[in-house]
């Protein structure tokens, strides 16, 4: 009886926490769940393919596997400041059921975890009219920056998911 009470008294109260792999586009900071990563390399050399949108650079042998490379940046029409310069980017690989996708960032992705509770719910006019799903699963609060965390499974139409198929 008396180890139910000791039990009793213990601050049970766990705070459930997000463990983000963090970097850059442009000015702003990004994260996407770690499980979603797969893999962080140095983009290898990348092969343009004709007929494919702009913001998908080609495609890299990544370990043995060849994956089409996007570059977050062009897709978010987002602008690099001028004269930034990074000697190498970054890939993150990413693994659907249905394809394996690198996506180019230009710094040295960081680790970070943060409460769950930290992160709050992005407002629904900021979200991409031409991308159905909600790719933005929040905004994440650390300190005194902002991060925008993302489904990187979301990012894709199911078209462009389509074409990646074929």
């Amino acid at each position: 009886m008396e180890s139910q009470n000791i039990r009793d008294k213990k601050d049970v109260s766990v705070v459930e926490r997000v463990h983000l792999i963090v970097f850059k586009l442009g000015n702003e900071e990004y994260g996407v769940r770690i499980d979603q990563v797969k893999e962080v390399t140095i983009t290898p050399e990348i092969t343009r393919m004709p007929k494919t949108p702009s913001f998908i650079k080609g495609v890299s042998n990544i370990r043995g596997d060849i994956i089409a490379i996007m570059d977050l940046e062009e897709r978010f029409r987002i602008e690099r400041p001028s004269g930034m310069f990074t000697p190498h980017t970054y890939t993150l690989v990413m693994e659907a059921k249905e394809y394996t996708m690198g996506f180019i960032v230009h710094e040295v992705p960081q680790s970070l975890t943060l409460p769950v509770s930290s992160i709050d719910k992005a407002p629904t006019f900021i979200q991409d009219i031409n991308i159905n799903e909600n790719f933005i699963e929040g905004i994440g609060k650390h300190e005194d920056r902002l991060i925008i965390v993302l489904d990187i499974f979301k990012i894709l139409t199911s078209d462009e998911v389509m074409q990646l198929k074929s």
